[in-house]
């Protein structure tokens, strides 16, 4: 999950505006943000108990709209994992479509939507933060105005491991800082970004941060060799591609 994307699973006057008016802010997130397309290569630490971390990278390709579109990730190291892909069909009305392809079973997997809230592939995302949503997918409401930037409550209208999160939403080139999200039981994951770069004219966070409150462990996704508004085929966002690249 990143800022340009998600996220953000989700995620501009005083404290006593309307829920219009928070609704306008990530608005404007999303046009600020928006790419036609983006590519990049990811190195990722899980770090877990014992001070052990898992290194391992990827590569993620998106294509459309934001809210409407098609990414593919794939694992590129180590061994173990290499080849595994995710198909992501963004929608606007709903939750995204989702496929896993596993080489050493030389099948795909439909990601069941009871399983959204589940770790992918032992990193501190679940498959829901890797999806993007639309602004008209959350009722939002603004709890403060600080100086440097807004906090805002945002939840679902469509069901989500989350019953509701915050954002932090920096002023002045309305960047989202932060991320808590919280279910039945409390604050359940938070996801940071930081390192922000501007690229072709767009402010992207380099390095997010997940932090998994129930496993006390954290995943740090950084970029290398990203792009933006490159020209992506629509052909290479189908299941069909899934299953050749590996």
């Amino acid at each position: 999950m990143n800022s340009a994307t998600f996220i953000a699973p989700l995620f501009l006057l005083s404290l006593g505006a309307s829920a219009q008016d928070a609704r306008q802010i990530i608005q404007e997130v999303q046009k600020r943000q928006h790419s036609n397309s983006q590519r990049y290569e990811g190195t990722l630490a899980v770090s877990g108990g014992e001070n052990r971390v898992a290194t391992k990278r990827w590569t993620f390709e998106r294509l459309g709209s934001f809210g409407d579109s098609k990414a593919i990730l794939r694992f590129t190291a180590p061994a173990d994992v290499k080849g595994v892909g995710l198909l992501i069909v963004n929608h606007t009305d709903r939750a995204s479509d989702q496929w896993m392809w596993r080489p050493s079973i030389g099948r795909d997997q439909r990601i069941a939507f009871q399983d959204r809230s589940t770790r992918f592939f032992g990193t501190d995302f679940s498959f829901e933060d890797l999806e993007e949503r639309d602004v008209d997918q959350f009722d939002l409401k603004l709890l403060s105005d600080d100086p440097d930037a807004w906090k805002i409550e945002s939840r679902p209208k469509k069901s989500s491991q989350y019953t509701y999160s915050y954002l932090w939403v920096k002023k002045d080139n309305y960047t989202i800082t932060k991320i808590e999200g919280y279910n039945k039981k409390g604050l359940a994951r938070t996801i940071e970004y930081k390192d922000y770069q501007m690229v072709k004219g767009i402010w992207i966070a380099m390095t997010t941060e997940v932090f998994d409150l129930a496993r006390k462990s954290h995943t740090t996704l950084k970029y290398d060799k990203l792009d933006l508004n490159l020209p992506l085929s629509p052909d290479g966002f189908t299941l069909q591609a899934l299953r050749r690249d590996s």
